[in-house]
């Protein structure tokens, strides 16, 4: 795996000479982050479209089709770098366009689909979001309810997506709906859904507690009209494709969110070494710098694993437990680290002036997106050979 030192590094992998400008974060990105968060969503089209012309959204994509042809490694490279960006909202949305939307299609998707969408995607021409969530179904992905039914040679599709990330601003969706009656692992197909289709309705962008930068949108569907071909891979195997792509979404979630951690503990080293409390720096306190030692050592602990299970995964292993294990530790850990070290930071931690009080907000999802900790736990349990059968 490229790997140095333990860590995964843009410039000691050498993706392309010249394209991966690690000044893009701090030019096109951080200054604006704040606005951005303000607003309720950064401009997606004008960001991947720089980073498209980077390299950054195709790494791990076929060269035919724009990207770099390298493997899902070189992805978490990516993801890892991407922690540096002052927010969670736009390194999710990228993580979303890279691989979320993506992945299927690439795997499984006709050659022309690929050419219209995804080379676009890869470009940073296209803004891509995943339809999978609804009211009803989040981590329970068996339980949704959209459907596509075949009528001549469209899809006619009634329904509704919700907590649709970069949902108002996206060109099309890679929708998961049902296309039969059957089984509920084995009726669900995924299809490309352009986004400008008569009956698609954005019905609002959703007020969250964090990730304010990335907007958040339900959707509606009332008889939209989708060509057939649209189809990714064969139909009714919908499901089993996103179940291949949730390794890949897992990791790449764990990956982004080591960064911050680092970077949290580090702005918490800095703040309590010159921050005095009864004439001395809370830094001096052991119980600071002996839990701020151990935090360091639960996030190294954890990007161990992360780089276990990847090398795995490039080798072409089924790594579900141990992405779903990397998963469940880094929401766990995600918590314990916002919420320690915003205590050490006293009042101040409980403003919007820091890094500390909005990764708190923002770094609380981990546990929730891609797969609650209780889904984690249950698929766990079932590679274990523990879970009760039904």
């Amino acid at each position: 795996m490229p790997a140095s030192g333990g860590h995964y590094t843009l410039s000691n992998q050498h993706l392309c000479a010249g394209k991966y400008d690690l000044q893009i974060i701090d030019k096109e990105i951080n200054p604006f982050v704040d606005k951005w968060e303000e607003e309720g969503q950064f401009p997606a089209h004008k960001v991947f479209k720089i980073l498209g012309q980077a390299g950054f959204l195709g790494v791990d994509k076929p060269t035919e089709y724009g990207g770099m042809g390298l493997d899902f490694s070189y992805n978490i490279a990516v993801a890892e770098e991407l922690g540096n960006i002052r927010c969670g909202g736009i390194p999710m949305a990228i993580g979303v366009q890279t691989g979320m939307a993506t992945p299927a299609l690439t795997r499984f998707g006709s050659d022309e689909l690929k050419k219209q969408f995804l080379v676009p995607t890869i470009a940073g021409d296209f803004v891509a979001c995943l339809g999978i969530s609804e009211t009803g179904a989040g981590s329970d992905v068996a339980n949704i309810k959209t459907t596509a039914v075949r009528k001549g040679d469209e899809y006619v599709i009634n329904g509704g997506k919700m907590w649709i990330t970069s949902g108002s601003q996206a060109d099309w969706m890679c929708l998961l709906a049902n296309t039969s009656e059957g089984p509920p692992h084995q009726n669900k197909s995924l299809i490309c859904l352009p986004m400008n289709l008569p009956g698609i309705h954005v019905a609002k962008k959703i007020d969250k507690l964090g990730m304010r930068s990335s907007d958040t949108a339900q959707i509606f569907f009332e008889d939209v009209r989708v060509p057939c071909k649209n189809l990714i891979g064969e139909e009714g195997n919908g499901f089993t494709y996103q179940m291949l792509q949730f390794q890949e979404e897992r990791l790449w979630g764990v990956a982004s969110a080591l960064t911050p951690l680092e970077t949290i503990i580090q702005e918490t080293i800095d703040y309590t070494r010159q921050r005095k409390v009864f004439g001395r720096p809370v830094l001096h306190n052991q119980t600071v710098h002996f839990r701020l030692a151990e935090l360091a050592a639960e996030v190294e602990l954890l990007r161990s694993l992360l780089h276990r299970a990847v090398a795995l995964y490039v080798e072409g292993n089924d790594v579900t437990k141990f992405a779903s294990m990397a998963k469940l530790k880094a929401g766990r850990l995600t918590r314990e680290v916002t919420d320690s070290c915003l205590q050490f930071w006293g009042g101040m931690g409980f403003t919007n002036e820091v890094l500390v009080s909005r990764l708190y907000r923002d770094l609380r999802l981990m546990s929730i997106g891609g797969g609650s900790d209780e889904t984690m736990l249950s698929i766990i349990c079932k590679y274990m050979d523990i879970l009760p059968r039904k």
